[in-house]
């Protein structure tokens, strides 16, 4: 992996008012230089090992049992060319007729067989939101006040707790669960199922009255994804049965894999689609909050506390030609990259238990070099199937020159992805993160507009955030039929995937005054659209 990139930031700090030396002579201002990590160089190095697997993915795409049909396509022809010699030129025109007859007779079964056997697609229907209610918004000055309440920080944690949430890029208008902001918390399995269930329940109930759909007899696949809590019954089991849902539905329960795990349920959706004929699925993307909340003073586990909040999201897939009229958006591609294989990248997201028992996520220094590493895996992998011609062109002549004929002087050309996407939705990790993606993708403000108003607004909610921001393109009206979203999410493990969806459709603007029907509750930027985005993320 490509070293860690630091930046050093030098600056004056004026001197105290009283502050003197010998002499009764002022102190000069001091130094104060600030160490920040970067994300790697993208244009510096890349592997053409994942050129070549995003050029295969491209091209290789069709299921096997099309190429296997059409492997057959050469030798039939031979076999009907070697017919054509062995004609006696006494034979009459009706043998030739009869020869040309059955050739054309097997090339249309063959494609009548391959179109049949064309991958499936994929719509996103429809998607929804949680949106929380008002008893469980907190405000950083409240965070910060409930934190000391506790007792259980010592001076250095909540200095640096405060630190961290004056600078995190988070709003005052995120959400708890009422375990963490009772006082004293209870955190308790049955506080963590009641979190659960509001989450899941609330968006979930929003998007079937949203489409209409019948979640007893409708709904074929079902798939969860919650990293930190996986009780028993799963989470998936408990949506079966609030719903009643069918007893031939197939129920997945992703657990561990961070907060890219909705983009990894999305893939997985997407090939159990192509094997379950005109089904829809539904895929929960949440995370929960009760039972993760950390009351140590390790500073690497602190981290999650200051920007994790409630939230979730729902999203009904389908496989049904028929919907294509009613569609949002189709799946064109998914790219999951997993670093997962080396002990640094492996280490980096770490649930564990710090000196005194107490159980929390690790976040280790390395993180950034470790998500700009997969991510440059990830985005490399990808170009081949988003990037139009010119940009590959592009990149491959600095390539030649960087690799073949040793240029001096020469980078590798970094794609412009602006030309490929349209709208841009980057996991609401953190405010370092977003602005070194930013930086490195060499992306606009009005880009990263989706991302750091998320965090803003609700904060990090794992791998439900991608989701709210989408949702908040479509609320500002930007979303138009034939636009293209890039979805990214990073996660523990570790991991870096990609979705790529097309818009089938306008998807108008929401208001408050227009929300008053089924859409009410898929959009969870209804209530708070015209304050954003804000002068500043930061205060």
């Amino acid at each position: 992996m490509e070293r860690e990139r630091l930046t050093a930031e030098m600056a004056f700090a004026p001197p105290i008012d009283g502050d003197k030396v010998a002499g009764d002579q002022p102190r000069p201002p001091s130094i104060v230089i600030k160490i920040r990590r970067r994300l790697p160089d993208f244009a510096r190095s890349v592997n053409l090992k994942y050129v070549k697997l995003g050029i295969c993915s491209g091209i290789f795409r069709p299921v096997p049992a099309s190429w296997t049909l059409l492997a057959l396509a050469p030798p039939l022809v031979a076999a009907a060319a070697c017919s054509f010699r062995r004609l006696d030129l006494d034979v009459g025109v009706l043998r030739s007729f009869d020869s040309a007859a059955w050739l054309g007779t097997a090339m249309l079964i063959l494609l009548a067989v391959c179109f049949l056997k064309r991958p499936r697609p994929v719509y996103l229907v429809e998607f929804a939101c949680y949106k929380p209610g008002d008893e469980h918004e907190i405000s950083k000055d409240g965070f910060l006040d409930m934190t000391k309440s506790t007792g259980l920080f010592n001076t250095d944690a909540l200095d640096f707790q405060t630190k961290i949430t004056k600078r995190s890029g988070l709003g005052d208008r995120t959400y708890l669960p009422s375990g963490i902001k009772s006082r004293p918390p209870q955190l308790s399995m049955a506080q963590a199922r009641a979190e659960a269930q509001a989450v899941m329940f609330g968006c979930l109930d929003e998007l079937f009255a949203a489409t209409g759909i019948d979640p007893r007899r409708d709904v074929r696949v079902l798939i969860v994804n919650c990293s930190l809590v996986n009780p028993t019954p799963s989470l998936g089991s408990m949506v079966v049965n609030h719903y009643k849902m069918r007893e031939d539905i197939k129920s997945f329960n992703l657990g561990g894999m961070g907060c890219s795990a909705g983009l990894i349920a999305v893939d997985l959706a997407r090939d159990l689609l192509q094997v379950n004929p005109d089904s829809y699925a539904v895929v929960i993307s949440t995370e929960n909050i009760t039972l993760n909340w950390y009351f140590g003073n390790d500073r690497s586990m602190l981290l999650s506390n200051c920007i994790f909040r409630m939230g979730g999201a729902a999203a009904l897939l389908s496989n049904r030609r028929t919907d294509a009229r009613r569609a949002k958006y189709r799946l064109l591609h998914t790219v999951r990259t997993h670093k997962g294989a080396t002990d640094e990248r492996f280490n980096c997201v770490y649930q564990r238990e710090d000196d005194d028992g107490n159980v929390g996520v690790s976040l280790a220094r390395e993180l950034m070099a470790v998500a700009g590493d997969a991510l440059k895996t990830n985005i490399t992998t990808l170009g081949p199937l988003v990037l139009p011609l010119t940009e590959q062109l592009k990149f491959l002549r600095s390539l030649v020159l960087h690799r073949v004929l040793r240029a001096r002087g020469v980078r590798p050309y970094m794609p412009d992805f602006r030309r490929a996407f349209e709208h841009f939705c980057v996991h609401a990790g953190g405010r370092a993160v977003l602005e070194e993606v930013q930086r490195s993708l060499c992306l606009d403000d009005a880009d990263m507009e989706p991302s750091k108003c998320t965090l803003h607004r609700f904060g990090n909610t794992s791998s439900s955030s991608l989701w709210y921001e989408l949702a908040y393109a479509e609320a500002k009206g930007r979303v138009r039929r034939g636009h293209r979203v890039w979805q990214i999410g990073f996660g523990s493990g570790f991991k870096c995937n990609s979705a790529v969806w097309r818009a089938l459709r306008d998807v108008p603007a929401v208001s408050l005054a227009g929300a008053r029907g089924d859409r009410r509750g898929c959009n969870p930027w209804v209530d708070s659209l015209n304050s954003y985005p804000p002068k500043a993320y930061i205060s």
